[in-house]
This record gives structure tokens, sequence and C-alpha cells, in this order.
């Protein structure tokens, strides 16, 4: 009997701080991103502008292609992250792998098309080439942010992965946002500087993340 009671005033003692915390929800992840991605568009909307081409028909296929995989890729890789925020047995995600795999093609392509141009690797740096990229880049830090933090709240088995996935998520974000206002609309530019914020964020997000969301 009093080794009981010992333990129950051991159990007491170590349970006596505890508070309920909060389950994470799917659901409340997505929203969390899906909020930072909306104000990111509203941001280069009042700042930069949208270019009127998309809804004149100006737009050529290639910039809703490029546009359209960017919003996809940013899509499966934010279900990614917020899926390893809250592991489980037999969670694979591949879907940010296959379509990153798709983005992967429009580098090529737009390389590609600067050789046939005669011209050679300095054809495909025009005038707004560093501007489109470091704007890009930049637009993918609210995403960035409110993905760290749910990263933060939870408990990811492969922080590299959450980080990675974290930063392509942000990135590609980012570049479909600000490139809702950008009226180039050839083959080179939007294959390299509409792609290349993605590498970068992916980047920043592997090397920086694991140390922030490390549990």
């Amino acid at each position: 009997m009093v080794m009981n009671r010992a333990n129950q005033a051991l159990i007491a003692e170590l349970t006596e701080d505890l508070q309920p915390v909060r389950a994470m929800k799917a659901r409340d992840g997505l929203m969390l991103a899906g909020l930072a991605g909306a104000i990111t568009v509203l941001a280069v909307w009042l700042v930069a502008g949208l270019w009127d081409g998309i809804v004149t028909g100006e737009a050529s296929a290639f910039f809703l292609i490029t546009n359209g995989l960017l919003l996809v890729l940013g899509i499966a890789a934010v279900t990614a992250v917020v899926a390893l925020a809250s592991p489980s047995v037999g969670n694979r995600q591949d879907g940010p792998k296959w379509a990153l795999s798709m983005i992967a093609i429009l580098p090529v392509a737009g390389l590609f098309a600067a050789l046939r141009l005669g011209e050679g690797i300095g054809a495909a740096v025009d005038p707004y080439a560093f501007h489109c990229l470091a704007s890009g880049t930049a637009a993918s830090a609210l995403t960035f942010v409110a993905l760290t933090y749910w990263l933060k709240r939870g408990a990811p088995v492969s922080t590299e992965t959450a980080g990675l996935f974290a930063g392509i998520a942000s990135g590609a974000i980012g570049s479909f946002a600000y490139g809702l206002s950008c009226p180039i609309d050839g083959v080179t530019h939007l294959g390299l500087w509409h792609v290349f914020p993605i590498a970068i964020a992916g980047a920043l997000g592997r090397a920086i993340l694991p140390r922030i969301i490390r549990w």
C-alpha cells in the first residue's frame, strides 16, 4: 500500500503541470498555407498589379502551363508538409516528387529555346530575368513562415525532407503569385527565371528549417 501511494504521488507530481494540447488537423494546416498564398497574391496585385493579358487572351499557352504547374507543385508540396508534421506509419509523400519532375522539364525547354536562337546562353538572360528571380523568391516568404510555424507545432520524423518540401512549396507558390504580374510569356524567361526560385527556396528550407523544427 505504501508503494502504491508513493507511485500515485509521483504520477501526480509528474502530471501536475501538464496542459491539454489541441490536436493538429490537416485541414487547419492547409487553410493556413492557403491563406498565406492568398495574401501573397493580394500583395502582388497591390504592389505590382496583375497582367491584363491573362484575362484578355494575350497570354501564351506556355504562360498558362508554367503557372499552372507551379500551382500544382505548390499544392502538392504543401499537402506533403502538412502530412509530415503529423507522421504516421506508411506515410509516403510522392506527390511533390512527381510534380517536381514535371517542373524540371521547363528549364530544359527554356535552355533549348535560348540555344536555338544561336546566341548562346547569353540569350537566356533578358532585362527582367534577375528581377523576376528575386521577386519570385521574395514572394515565397509568407508561405515559408506559415509552413515553418506548422512544422514547429508538429513532430516531423524527417526534418530534412520536411524542410526541403516546405522550401519547394514556398518557392512554387511565391513564383506563381509573382508570375501573375509578369507580362513576359516566352519559353526561356518562364522556364528559367520563374522556376529557379523553387530551387533557391528549396535549398534554404533544407538548410535552415531542420535546425528550427527539430524536437
